[in-house]
């Protein structure tokens, strides 16, 4: 039996099992109207299923709770333009509770179906706020590259990437976050996006008898080039802008094969001031982009206004002496 069939058999299993929910979640809400929410239509629905159906699983309250929020929130069994059968199930339960936007759910449901993610990658990606950041990187691709590629690439992008799994603090060095993205190259992928495969660090050019080293080079398998990646540990400065201009130059002149596409050049600053990168930018010959990179993460609001201050802990640390010496 071939792979092939056995895919094609999962993702049609899950579509009737999907659909099946979907019609016991309308199911439940139209109980629900008949006979009012406090007759407990899902418990005993749930015994119900339980009994009719003692060797299947998902007959949990709970799950059937879901069964009718997803009927609730997709009547039509679609996340905007994308079939919600094409979903393994707790992808959409994800989707449904962890936002709340509707374009929202429609962009990550299309993103699922495209790159394979598994439930863990969705809820990170979630999490790290991907919808907001991808694409969102300064770049001159719509002028320096043909479409459709100019907008594959300037998709490809973000701004900022995500570095806080390396467990730096602001202060780091490049060669540092180097060390650290090399380390953990698997998660330094997951953030790079799909297609991003690794080929060297420090990578070695020689021009005119003169040695230069690359930070981070990778190839992208959708895009069909090669992607040059420097680290800068300072706020972007036009210069760089300059020098990765050169490196992609020599790159497309002594690597690139015939039936690449052009090289891009990715620059990750710590602090990008976006007026001044489009303006370097405006005069550069080379595909580039730039973006910044976060090694921290900023606290969020609330959980910020809930953690005391140092007055707090001073003043509560002093009430503590004061009992020991009493005591």
């Amino acid at each position: 039996m071939s792979q092939q069939f056995l895919e094609m058999t999962a993702l049609a299993v899950n579509a009737e099992l999907v659909q099946l929910y979907g019609r016991i979640g309308r199911d439940i809400l139209l109980r629900q109207q008949e006979q009012g929410w406090g007759a407990k239509v899902i418990d005993r629905l749930a015994r119900d299923l339980k009994d009719a159906f003692p060797d299947m699983r998902g007959w949990s309250s709970s799950n059937l709770k879901y069964m009718r929020f997803f009927a609730q929130h997709c009547p039509d069994g679609k996340f905007g333009q994308q079939p919600a059968d094409q979903l393994p199930w707790f992808h959409i339960v994800t989707l449904l509770t962890k936002l709340d936007n509707t374009a929202e759910r429609e962009w990550y449901a299309a993103q699922i179906i495209q790159h394979s993610w598994s439930r863990t990658t969705l809820e990170l990606n979630i999490k790290n706020r991907l919808h907001h950041r991808q694409g969102a990187a300064v770049s001159n691709f719509g002028t320096r590259l043909p479409s459709p590629d100019s907008a594959l690439a300037h998709e490809t992008l973000k701004d900022p990437y995500l570095f806080d799994f390396l467990g730096l603090g602001n202060d780091a060095h490049e060669r540092e976050i180097e060390d650290g993205l090399i380390r953990h190259i698997t998660r330094f992928l997951l953030e790079l996006g799909a297609g991003f495969a690794f080929v060297g660090r420090q990578f070695r050019l020689e021009v005119a008898g003169d040695e230069f080293f690359i930070d981070l080079l990778f190839y992208h398998t959708r895009l069909k080039c090669y992607v040059v990646v420097e680290l800068k540990a300072t706020a972007f400065k036009p210069e760089h802008a300059g020098q990765l201009n050169f490196y992609l130059a020599a790159i497309d002149a002594q690597i690139k094969a015939e039936d690449d596409k052009p090289t891009i050049g990715l620059l990750l600053c710590k602090q990008q001031n976006r007026l001044v990168a489009e303006y370097a930018l405006s005069g550069i010959e080379k595909p580039i982009g730039v973006a910044e990179y976060q090694l921290l993460r900023d606290l969020p609001e609330t959980l910020e206004r809930n953690l005391p201050s140092i007055a707090e802990i001073e003043a509560e640390l002093s009430e503590e002496l004061n009992h020991l010496d009493d005591y």
